[in-house]
This record gives C-alpha cells, sequence and structure tokens, in this order.
C-alpha cells in the first residue's frame, strides 16, 4: 500500500520551515507522496456549496495562506529527493493547457520524474468568474485539455484541433522524465468516475462510496478497450484514525485502493513525532498491501 498526504500545501506547511519539515519527515517515515490543494483566489460571500463538508463552506478564510500548487510542490522537490509530488487536485479549466504542460513537465524533469497532476473541473462558480474562464462545459473543456496536453508531451512538433484548443506544428520542451506525467482525476461524481476510466491514470473521490466509485472507473475502462488494472485509485477513509488503522488500510486495499491518504491536518501540533509515529504504526506494518 502506498501512502500520501493530502491538503499538504495549508496553514504551517504552506511556508518555512513548515514546508521542508513536512516534506523530508514524510519521506523519511516512509510516505509515498505530497498532495497539493488549489483555489487561486478566495472569493467573498460565495455561494457555490462546498461539497466537502456539510455546512457548504470551506475549512478556510480569506486571509488563508495557499501557495500555488506547482511552485509549492517545486520547493518541495528541491528539498526532497524521492517522495513523489502531487496536485491533489489543480482546477484544470481554469489553466492555460498549453502553458501548464510546459510547467509541469519542467518540474518533472527538474525532480527526477516526481509529478503526479492531479485535476478535477471545479466547483467553485465564483472563482471561475473571478478568472474569465466560463464555468458551464468545464467537463468538457477537461477532458480536451488532457488531450492537447498529452500531445505536447508525446512528440515536438505536435498538432491538436478542438473546441477549446488549437495548435499545430509547435514542440514542449522539456519532455516529462517517463514520457507523460500521470494524470489522477479527482471529484466524486459519477461523471469523474468514467472521466478516469476513460481518459485518467487514476482517480482520487473525495468522498463516496470506494467499491461503487471503483467499479464505474473499471467498468468504463473495459468499455473503452483499457486495462482497468492499470488505473490507480487513491482514497482516505476515517476509520484510519480510530483504533484499528491497520484494520482499515487492509480493508481499502481489499476494496481495490493503491493508495491511502491521510490529511496533514493530522500532524499539525508536532510533525515529526506524529509523522513518525504514523509510520511506525501504520506505514511499516501494511507494507505488503
Amino acid at each position: 500500500m502506498k501512502f500520501g498526504i493530502a491538503f499538504a500545501n495549508i496553514l504551517t506547511f504552506a511556508e518555512e520551515p513548515g514546508l521542508s519539515e513536512l516534506a523530508r519527515t514524510a519521506e523519511q517515515v516512509g510516505f509515498e507522496s505530497l498532495w497539493t490543494v488549489e483555489h487561486v483566489v478566495y472569493p467573498d460571500d460565495y455561494g457555490s456549496a462546498y461539497p466537502y463538508d456539510s455546512s457548504g463552506k470551506m475549512a478556510m478564510t480569506p486571509d488563508t495562506s495557499l501557495p500555488d500548487p506547482l511552485v509549492w510542490l517545486t520547493w518541495v522537490g528541491a528539498v526532497t529527493d524521492t517522495i513523489r509530488l502531487a496536485t491533489g487536485i489543480l482546477i484544470l479549466p481554469q489553466r492555460n493547457p498549453v502553458v501548464l504542460a510546459k510547467e509541469v513537465a519542467t518540474i518533472d524533469h527538474l525532480t527526477g520524474g516526481r509529478v503526479e497532476l492531479g485535476i478535477g473541473v471545479g466547483w467553485l462558480r465564483e472563482e471561475f468568474d473571478a478568472l474569465g474562464v466560463p464555468f458551464e462545459r468545464r467537463g468538457a473543456r477537461t477532458d480536451e485539455y488532457i488531450g492537447a496536453m498529452r500531445a505536447l508531451w508525446d512528440a515536438d512538433h505536435a498538432e491538436f484541433h478542438g473546441e477549446f484548443v488549437d495548435f499545430a506544428g509547435v514542440s514542449v520542451n522539456p519532455k516529462p522524465v517517463r514520457g507523460r506525467v500521470p494524470i489522477t482525476v479527482g471529484g466524486h461524481s459519477r461523471a469523474a468516475a468514467e472521466r478516469a476510466g476513460r481518459i485518467g491514470d487514476g482517480f482520487f473521490p473525495g468522498k463516496g462510496d470506494i467499491a461503487e466509485l471503483g467499479d464505474i472507473v473499471r467498468q468504463t475502462a473495459a468499455d473503452c478497450g483499457r486495462d482497468p488494472e492499470q488505473i490507480e485509485i487513491t482514497f482516505g477513509d476515517e476509520h484510519i484514525f480510530g483504533s484499528d488503522p491497520v484494520g482499515a488500510v487492509e480493508r481499502l486495499a481489499d476494496a481495490g485502493v493503491d493508495r491511502v491518504i491521510v490529511p496533514s491536518l493530522m500532524f499539525l501540533g508536532d510533525p515529526v513525532a506524529s509523522l513518525s509515529d504514523f509510520g511506525e504504526r501504520v506505514i511499516a506494518p501494511t507494507a505488503d498491501r
């Protein structure tokens, strides 16, 4: 089983010295990846419902420090050796896919192929409005952006013709170390699970029935002629914080989860001690799962 830390770029871990302390210690105790969260702006009095809390509101305030995920991960890559650098998630339809392909490939190249690009379609309409990006049809835009980035990573003199992106005879270098940066699809809806099955390298639902969602991913992949076993499932479960965390991890493994995600909030008080304790109690005993 792999283990990742979500919401890694917030609160005391948003900047130094907490950033390096988290990253280096997590790497030392056996965590495989760090996953960032993203919002470019925090809109005042937003009406869009945050889908991961019953209040419909994010657990942050306008003055909460939330660094850009790619810049933050570049710093992490410079102070670590092996831990994977993941966005969890980056709001893809808000980005220019040609520029993003260049940025992500550059980080991947500089860090020896450690980037995992987790993407989502977004939920906060007011943020899209502030950026001048249409909220409507963001799913279709996301699908097209993925195709455009892969075209740029696959070869020089790239060509892509779509509704939202159109280019020919252009090259982006450096290329990702392993040809393409893995793309993990975030979101807990059927549409997100189907997108992961169609075109994703992984799936990361923020909530929901992981067995049911995983079945949708695998069935969609099979229907598209893809190998379902090649799509990596990342998921968190509140039970890993209870009296039997090893049992909870084993149940997730039995449900088809490849990577267990835990929130950075678990490690705020004393990061070194709490990360080390988690490594001993949970990561080490489940290494073979």
